[in-house]
């Protein structure tokens, strides 16, 4: 792993209230006419912690992630992200205040460059207006300096510096999943939401994406909500596991706990009551 040596990286040299991220989920129900994505879903996420969302298909895992992210808005309950109400809030807003995400369906620009696809992240960060831009005041000038160190870092970090200049829409599917992550961490999120990172990626891009994701959450104490069908790897990294079964969360705990659970084998696996 390339971390950050010689100089204290950007991101673990930033002050812990500005790293802080404590999310409150509470009593949260979402509806879609008559169908019920969630019902009263409670989770807390707390600063420095990795908290996977498992659960069979249309357990309502991404709606949950929707609903925190700001591109649903549930009906009751409420989501609470460091004691401020984030419900009904734009998702422009949610990443200004520090909440940041990977996607199922990768949401890249295909036709732009790995550097260029997340220096579009820094827009959140910019302090300029196009005024100055257009002059390249010597303020600007710095503060792009800044931009740049930051992604430099990052893509150190993530090992792309073979891919800096190339197009994404011609990189494999697997180090598109790379530079996603790449470009939500250029967000500099202070809770980083994660979509099915490991989806679709063979077993030696899921093992340098697990080192990514433990090197972010044990060096750098980044929050993390993860959703993965992967259940060996969920139950490596993770300190705590909810799961999730038709909108309802039936078990919270420990992975040994989680795995162990009647209720989550009787999830996947159906019934064994009858297997002998």
């Amino acid at each position: 792993m390339k971390a950050f040596r010689g100089e204290p990286s950007i991101f673990t040299s930033a002050r812990p209230e500005d790293r802080r991220a404590e999310l409150e989920v509470k009593n949260l129900t979402l509806k879609f006419g008559g169908i019920t994505a969630l019902s009263k879903i409670d989770l807390n996420v707390r600063d420095g912690e990795l908290v996977s969302i498992i659960g069979p298909n249309g357990a309502g895992k991404t709606s949950l992630l929707n609903s925190i992210t700001g591109y649903y808005k549930p009906q009751e309950g409420q989501i609470s992200f460091n004691g401020q109400d984030v419900i009904g809030l734009s998702t422009h807003h949610l990443t200004r205040i520090g909440i940041g995400r990977t996607y199922q369906n990768i949401e890249l620009f295909p036709g732009m460059t790995v550097l260029s696809n997340m220096l579009l992240a820094r827009h959140v960060h910019c302090g300029y207006h196009v005024g100055k831009a257009s002059l390249f005041l010597k303020s600007v000038r710095e503060e792009e300096v800044r931009h740049r160190k930051i992604l430099e870092e990052l893509i150190d970090f993530l090992e792309m510096q073979a891919i800096r200049k190339q197009l994404v829409g011609s990189l494999p599917y697997g180090m598109r999943k790379r530079v996603e992550l790449g470009r939500a961490l250029a967000l500099q999120p202070r809770l980083l939401v994660l979509d099915e990172p490991f989806a679709g990626m063979t077993l030696e891009e899921k093992e340098d994406m697990v080192r990514f994701l433990v090197e972010l959450n044990e060096a750098w104490n980044q929050t993390m909500i993860l959703v993965e069908h992967d259940m060996s790897i969920v139950m490596s990294i993770s300190k705590r596991v909810a799961v999730f079964d038709f909108g309802v969360k039936i078990a919270e705990g420990s992975p040994d706990f989680v795995q162990n659970h009647p209720q989550v084998i009787k999830a996947y696996l159906g019934d064994t009551s009858k297997i002998e």
